[in-house]
């Protein structure tokens, strides 16, 4: 009889549990599913204008830092779905669905890609080596131009011959810092 009856409160706790999980699972598909279908929407809208080149706007940013809200609506996604995600592993469509995916992913992040770096970033490092009077040139100023202008930031230049780097480095900014200044133009309505 004592055995019966706590097993009968054994079966009301889990019952109680799984209503609980249930619960949870049910609100957590109420907002993890339109998440991660809003910022898949944005993300791929601003993939696809970065794939083509088009630099306008807060694309870049958005993109990198919406991932993460992809990510966690992704995660709660199948968090609040995990029966029915499961259940896939059962398919072999979407297994190598699955696993195509995963295959991509570990060569995109572990693959070498040659010996041919980002041109950006050695056009970058050329620059950054490059004297201020050389990479006033290449902005389309002069070099005095250049220097008030990274003074009206609280970046002073010793000469004009400095390098950016060491103009960097001497003012405890970087040098993608110091480039940026030089290079940022006003909008075309201000």
């Amino acid at each position: 009889m004592m055995f019966c009856r706590q097993m009968e409160v054994f079966d009301n706790a889990n019952a109680n549990s799984n209503q609980t999980f249930d619960t949870m699972s049910t609100s957590m598909k109420t907002w993890a599913t339109p998440l991660a279908t809003a910022t898949f929407v944005i993300l791929a809208v601003t993939g696809t204008l970065m794939f083509f080149k088009v630099e306008a706007g807060f694309i870049k940013p958005v993109h990198e830092w919406l991932s993460w809200a992809m990510t966690a609506g992704v995660v709660l996604h199948l968090i609040a779905n995990w029966k029915s995600f499961t259940g896939y592993f059962s398919r072999k469509p979407a297994l190598a669905i699955i696993g195509s995916g995963l295959l991509v992913t570990l060569l995109s992040v572990f693959v070498p890609t040659g010996d041919h770096a980002n041109p950006r970033m050695n056009m970058t490092r050329a620059l950054a080596s490059a004297r201020l009077e050389t990479v006033a040139e290449v902005a389309g100023e002069n070099s005095a131009t250049i220097v008030e202008k990274l003074g009206s930031k609280g970046i002073t230049v010793g000469q004009p011959s400095m390098s950016i780097r060491e103009i960097a480095s001497q003012n405890n900014k970087k040098d993608m810092e110091v480039l940026a200044l030089i290079f940022d133009k006003p909008s075309k309505g201000h």
